[in-house]
Formats: structure tokens, C-alpha cells, sequence
């Protein structure tokens, strides 16, 4: 039964658009009518961001849902600090990326490549600022058939408050993932049966792909002249969705990792009886992740609460939908497509940036955060769930 649940929560509640479907709009309500291009929200840090990519392959083992192909290639994008502000500002995406994104979601109505106009608040190329192993890493995984680039402005957020961000394209899982040589891999993992054998070899290649990640950000030998910023012993992972479910497999299998964060991810690889003790935080839909409230996805959640063993927090959102907690709510409702949301995704995203800076600020910089103590009236919208008692306030 679980495996239904993933499949619904993992990707069509968040194939960017689909969600018109999915909710009950249908693709004409995709118009547009202001003709202003999308934007980001501003980071709220006080230094500014540059961002770059970098093409990785690991030699060491195949591409996971592609015959033949005997490396494993990345595209990782990363937001840093930086002192030099100047240039253009980065491309959201692709043309064609936006295009197939778009279709994907069966929508018509926008012009294909409506998304690569999206507005983004970094600095392509700039110069990376900071001290010799002076700045945590954080790495992202984006949801299933979701490009690295949907949680573009939670990383820019965190570049601007001091991190390095490092959001992975998992090859074949992404609608549309685009090489330097011009190369565009698409979506082959989304024509297999996503049974629940599926689930469980994808979410472990995540692991595999964050661990490889951090390796080729903080070892000698690596791409990225700021990778010298990088403090290789502050190393948390998050994620949304499928890449939200990926972070415990990613702290049990890679001790390296210090903290954790699942972004409304329907977990797959229990955390075993033995317990993880290293921080990890919940943070979720009220509509879904409500515990006591039943079977499927917060059975997941409340099935791996029980043998997390140190600092952890459960939280869920009133009023927020899948899409919400990442750009595909802030850019579908700016281009006129109701996700079906009672909250507006401005708001969550504002929601998810400082809950999850908080919990980065305390466990990556040991900086105390009462907002993660109890409800806060500024943020009335998150309640805080003991599993135990099946109750959140």
C-alpha cells in the first residue's frame, strides 16, 4: 500500500503544472494574463550570491535507470557567498528544460519557455567568499521528475545567510537534465513500474549520489575552486518529497552527515531498530502528515520517529499543499494556476527557508534556536506534533 502513497505524493502531486490537473484546474487557467515574468523571492541574508554547476561523473559504478551507460553523471548546481555582486543574474533553466517541464504537465497556454525567464536573485560565476573551511555545506535532492532548479530560492536563501548549497539533477529522474556539451537526459526512471522495490533502489542511488556529492565538494582533487570555503564536518542534507525521503538513507549510510531535513517526503528505507541519532527534523503538511490521522505516508513518518534517537522535530504546515514547499507553488500560482493551496506559497516558502535555517543554525553552527522550541505567533500556520499523543499545536 505504501508504494501507492509514493507514487501519488512523491510525483504527480509535484510535476510543476500537473498540479492544474491534479487539483481540478484545467490547463487553459494557464494564461498568465499579467505577461510579467516569474521571479524568486529575495534572500534574506545579508550577503550576496553567486552560483555555478558543475558536470560530475562517478566511475565507479553505472547510471541507475539507463542500459548501457556505465558512469554516473551529475549536474549539481551551487549558491555561495559572495563579495563580488556583479554580471547577470543566473538562468532559472533552460528553454528547453521549461518546455519539457511544461509538457510534462500536460500544459498549454504559456510560452515553452516561460520558466527560463524566471528571476533569480544570483550571480552566475561569481566570485565564492569566505574563510578557508569556514562554511557549512548543505546538499539538496528536488522531488521525483523535479530539476535541481525548484529549490533555487531555498538555496539562495541559505547562500545569502553564509551557506554553500549544492542542489543535485539525479540523472534520469528529472524531466530534463541539460550537460555542458548540450546533452538533455530525460525522465527514464518515470516509465518504470514504481513499485515498492522502485522506491527503495531509488531512494538508496540518492544516498549514494548526496555521499558522492560531499566527496567531490570537500576532497583534494575537486572541480569548484570555492571548495576550499567548505567546512567538510558541517555536511546536512535535505530535501523535498522523494529527495526529502532520501535523507535518512543518506545519514544511515554516510556518517558524514550531520542533520537531515524531509520536506514533505513519504519515507521508504526504515531507520532500523538500532535507532539515528543525529539530528533530523519533519516538516510536512498538516492535510498529510497529521499523526494519528491514519495509514500511508505519516505511518512512514511516525514508523521512523520511534527509533529517532537524538534531537528531532515534527512539524506540518496548515493550509500548504506538496507543491507549496518549493518553486513549483511559487511559480504555478504566479502564473495563474491555483495548486489548490489555503496558504499562499509566498508564505511557505517563507515558512520553510527560516524553519529550515533554524535548524541549520543549530546543529551545523551549535547557534540556539528558540523558534524550533515551541509555536511561534509569527508563524501560526506550523504546529509543532508530538506522535506520541497523536497531537499538534
Amino acid at each position: 500500500m505504501t508504494h501507492a502513497f509514493l507514487r501519488r505524493g512523491l510525483t504527480a502531486a509535484t510535476a510543476l503544472l500537473t498540479l492544474a490537473v491534479a487539483m481540478g484546474a484545467p490547463p487553459a487557467a494557464a494564461t498568465g494574463e499579467s505577461g510579467d515574468a516569474p521571479r524568486l523571492p529575495a534572500p534574506t541574508g545579508s550577503r550576496a550570491v553567486g552560483t555555478t554547476s558543475l558536470h560530475l561523473t562517478d566511475d565507479s559504478r553505472p547510471a541507475p535507470w539507463a542500459a548501457g551507460v556505465d558512469v554516473r553523471e551529475l549536474m549539481v548546481s551551487l549558491w555561495y557567498p559572495t563579495a563580488s555582486p556583479n554580471g547577470r543574474r543566473a538562468q532559472y533553466m533552460t528553454p528547453t528544460e521549461s518546455q519539457l517541464l511544461l509538457e510534462d504537465g500536460g500544459i498549454t497556454g504559456l510560452e515553452p519557455d516561460v520558466l527560463s525567464t524566471t528571476r533569480t536573485n544570483a550571480f552566475a560565476g561569481a566570485r565564492p567568499a569566505g574563510a578557508p573551511r569556514g562554511l557549512p555545506l548543505v546538499v539538496l535532492s528536488p522531488g521525483f521528475a523535479k530539476p535541481r532548479t525548484t529549490l533555487t530560492a531555498l538555496a539562495e536563501d541559505l547562500a545569502s545567510h553564509g551557506y554553500v548549497v549544492a542542489a543535485i539533477d539525479h540523472t534520469y529522474e528529472s524531466v530534463a537534465t541539460t550537460f555542458p556539451d548540450g546533452r538533455v537526459a530525460t525522465c527514464a526512471a518515470c516509465d518504470l513500474p514504481h513499485d515498492e522495490a522502485f522506491w527503495d533502489r531509488l531512494v538508496r542511488s540518492r544516498a549514494t549520489d548526496i555521499s558522492f556529492v560531499r566527496d567531490e565538494l570537500t576532497g583534494g582533487n575537486t572541480q569548484w575552486d570555492g571548495a576550499r570555503l567548505v567546512d567538510p564536518s558541517r555536511v546536512a542534507v535535505a530535501g523535498h518529497s522523494v529527495g526529502g525521503a532520501s535523507a535518512l538513507p543518506s545519514l544511515l549510510a554516510d556518517s558524514r552527515i550531520r542533520a537531515g531535513i524531509d520536506i514533505d517526503g513519504t519515507t521508504q528505507v526504515p531507520v532500523p531498530d538500532s535507532g539515528l541519532s543525529r539530528p533530523f527534523l519533519f516538516l510536512g503538511r498538516q492535510s498529510q502528515y497529521t499523526p494519528g490521522s491514519g495509514g500511508g505516508a505519516v505511518a512512514t513518518w511516525e514508523r521512523d520517529w520511534r527509533h529517532l534517537t537524538g534531537w528531532k522535530r515534527w512539524l506540518v504546515v496548515s493550509g500548504a499543499e506538496h507543491a507549496s514547499f518549493t518553486d513549483v507553488g511559487l511559480l504555478a500560482e504566479q502564473l495563474g494556476i491555483d495548486i489548490g493551496a489555503g496558504l499562499p506559497a509566498a508564505r511557505v516558502s517563507e515558512i520553510v527557508r527560516r524553519y529550515t535555517r533554524a535548524f541549520l543554525q543549530q546543529h551545523l553552527r551549535h547557534l540556539p534556536q528558540p523558534l524550533l522550541d515551541k509555536p511561534s505567533a509569527r508563524y501560526p500556520q506550523v504546529l509543532f506534533c508530538a506522535p506520541e499523543s497523536g497531537t499538534c499545536v
